[in-house]
């Protein structure tokens, strides 16, 4: 049996480098994508994957990262869609073109990513596509405009394309990620929110996981994560 081909798009620590090391543990073959492909050479070594180049804002780049994935380690089976980007402040004080850099990497991005994982999989009949989000997907919090409409965005576009590709036997899921991830052992904010009072990207990833390995009889297309300690 053919390994699975696994690409994770927006790639640096935390939650996208427990996806790649998770899915390289269960055998698949791994395709990494991210602006700095420099900064994964650690984890190109532990994991096995490969690394490519990618702006998620910028359509050629996107076409060529999954051009390239899929002619060294095969068609996907499932795309992580992982990228962010915000610009915090008063709403009468913020940057139209970082506002415009945040909406073409949270949202925008996952439009490009997800069309051409789309195609490749209605092609073969079937895949898994998923989508990163978080508190601001369902919330929008004051000072966090361009986070929140790039998050809002991305959550329209998940639940849009779970209901036109679950017929054709693509798997859509978008994950609201209602909280802080650990971003490493030495993350000081660990111990202000108390024991387990931010999100494992381990226990994340396993999450992801599982969602792609859903019964097609049993299909979610969103699901939350939080710590037990986060309010909402």
């Amino acid at each position: 049996m053919a390994k699975q081909a696994a690409y994770v798009v927006g790639v640096g620590g935390g939650l996208s480098a427990s996806l790649a090391t998770r899915f390289a543990r269960e055998g698949m073959q791994v395709a990494l994508g991210a602006r700095n492909t420099d900064k994964l050479a650690e984890l190109v070594r532990a994991s096995g994957a490969r690394a490519y180049p990618c702006d998620v804002g910028k359509r050629a780049e996107v076409e060529r990262f999954f051009q390239r994935a899929a002619a060294d380690i095969g068609e996907p089976d499932i795309v992580v869609f992982n990228p962010s980007y915000r610009t915090r402040g008063p709403i009468a004080e913020l940057d139209p073109a970082e506002v415009e850099k945040a909406l073409m990497i949270s949202c925008f991005g996952g439009f490009l990513v997800g069309q051409q994982a789309a195609k490749r999989m209605l092609a073969r009949g079937g895949g898994s596509i998923l989508f990163t989000g978080a508190s601001a997907s369902v919330k929008g919090f004051p000072l966090s405009a361009s986070f929140a409409m790039g998050k809002f965005g991305l959550r329209g576009l998940a639940q849009s394309m779970a209901r036109e590709l679950a017929p054709k036997n693509i798997h859509v899921a978008h994950f609201v990620i209602d909280g802080g991830i650990r971003q490493g052992p030495a993350d000081a904010r660990g111990g202000a929110r108390g024991e387990d009072g931010l999100l494992e990207p381990d226990a994340i990833a396993e999450t992801y996981l599982q969602v792609h390995r859903q019964h097609r009889s049993a299909w979610t297309w969103e699901i939350e994560l939080r710590p037990w300690v986060e309010k909402f």
